[in-house]
């Protein structure tokens, strides 16, 4: 049987770290084998790719090299890690996926999203998320989070015109995908938690894992 993809996506600072590891607590107290992972990142060669494109040094990046590094890093993640899990049975929760190009180098980069999803198709293989928790906050609040979490990299150091594109790019988001749930971030983090796990217990029941 196969495992069920779910992803969590939203601005800097909207608390998604917080909710995957929560999510991740009640798939285990459930029995399944959980596989908890992130973008960019989550493989050796992933991860090395998320180094360059976060890096601070790295400002004169341009925004198709930045788009094709994400991909990069995202089509070693599938076939080394994310397809493998999947077809083995296991619940795999990944922090970011293939929505947070579309928003961050599709709309606030200005690529576009048909740009942007055209070179994702061949990273992703087809695969899309079974559930999505699209978590939202206002660009300010999150910006003053991740202030107050220590040292920025690259794209949470860009000015707040572009943590607002991020924003207004997640909001397009909404209902544009049956699997995409939208929660208000501004909730307490236990609330939050709570409607994740009415919904993904309905999954469960409907794919019958």
């Amino acid at each position: 049987m196969k495992g069920i993809f779910v992803t969590f996506e939203g601005p800097d600072g909207s608390g998604k770290t917080t909710q995957v590891t929560l999510l991740k607590e009640h798939f285990r107290s459930l029995g399944y084998e959980v596989l908890i992972t992130r973008e960019p990142g989550g493989t050796n060669i992933s991860e090395k790719i998320r180094r360059l494109i976060l890096d601070p040094e790295n400002k004169e990046m341009g925004a198709v090299c930045e788009a094709l590094l994400y991909a990069a890093s995202r089509a070693q993640h599938m076939c080394e890690v994310i397809i493998p899990a999947l077809n083995s049975g296991k619940m795999v929760i990944c922090d970011r996926f293939v929505d947070s190009s579309i928003v961050y180098q599709g709309y606030a980069r200005g690529l576009g999203d048909e740009m942007v999803g055209s070179i994702n198709e061949y990273a992703i293989q087809g695969r899309t998320p079974d559930r999505t928790f699209l978590i939202t906050i206002p660009p300010e609040v999150g910006i003053k989070r991740k202030n107050s979490d220590g040292a920025l990299d690259r794209l949470e150091q860009e000015d707040i015109r572009f943590h607002k594109k991020v924003y207004e790019g997640y909001n397009r988001l909404k209902g544009k995908h049956d699997r995409i749930m939208h929660i208000d971030g501004t909730q307490d983090i236990d609330k939050i938690q709570a409607i994740i796990r009415e919904d993904i217990n309905k999954i469960i029941k409907k794919e019958g894992f």
